[in-house]
């Protein structure tokens, strides 16, 4: 399929997109572990258990992703048999501002940023956004965050406020990691999708709508665009 031909609007999640949460949160949980003399699983086990509770926790009422993510390194600790103090759970949100974007994220998104309008649709807490933000140089013309919306994506809440505040869902275009938490919806909300899939993910099932484009890194994307 292809993207359509008067874009004006082009939108990203962040974490997976544009940020490597994932080396991050890996770092982050190995850094506190030494503190307590453990020995973490590797990273794949650790994402693993990250994911399935992020998932469980993000699917009740909504809450602060900072709250989240403390109660998402409690979890993750309980599995792994590492007796963390619930006290101690602060290490996990306050690492966000050290998590770095993809290599190649800030030069595609300056050429991006240029051609056309470029906003953040994001599952997370403003003041951890901004956090993450001192690592991207380009400013955004629009910003829809989880608590702004009161909601986390795969939910609708995100996509419809971005829509309100656009004017509509015309010249639209938007760019996620995750098919479960934006590709998917993306595609359910009738956007013009492109799914950046870092790691050559499979469709989840074959019901699942395909994306518009698919590509591996942000650099392919703004050669899509033209930009």
């Amino acid at each position: 399929m292809a993207l359509p031909k008067d874009i004006k609007w082009v939108t990203f999640d962040v974490y997976g997109t544009l940020i490597d949460w994932e080396t991050g949160v890996y770092e982050a949980f190995q850094a506190e572990a030494k503190r307590s003399g453990f020995n973490l699983a590797d990273k794949n086990r650790v994402i693993e258990l990250f994911l399935k509770h992020q998932e469980e926790i993000k699917s009740g009422s909504y809450e602060l992703y900072a709250e989240v993510l403390r109660r998402i390194a409690l979890k993750v600790a309980e599995d792994l048999e590492w007796d963390l103090e619930p006290s101690r759970t602060n290490f996990l949100p306050d690492s966000v501002i050290r998590w770095k974007p993809f290599r190649e994220a800030n030069a595609a998104l300056d050429r991006i940023a240029k051609k056309y309008q470029v906003g953040l649709v994001v599952n997370i807490d403003d003041k951890l956004l901004v956090a993450s933000r001192r690592h991207i140089r380009s400013d955004f013309d629009i910003v829809v965050t989880a608590q702004q919306v009161r909601s986390y994506k795969p939910e609708a809440a995100h996509f419809t406020e971005c829509a309100r505040r656009i004017g509509g869902k015309k010249g639209w275009v938007h760019v996620g990691s995750s098919y479960y938490y934006d590709v998917g919806p993306s595609l359910k909300a009738k956007l013009p999708t492109i799914w950046v899939n870092r790691k050559g993910e499979k469709l989840p099932d074959a019901k699942s709508k395909k994306p518009d484009l698919m590509v591996k890194n942000l650099r392919d994307v703004a050669n899509a665009l033209k930009a």
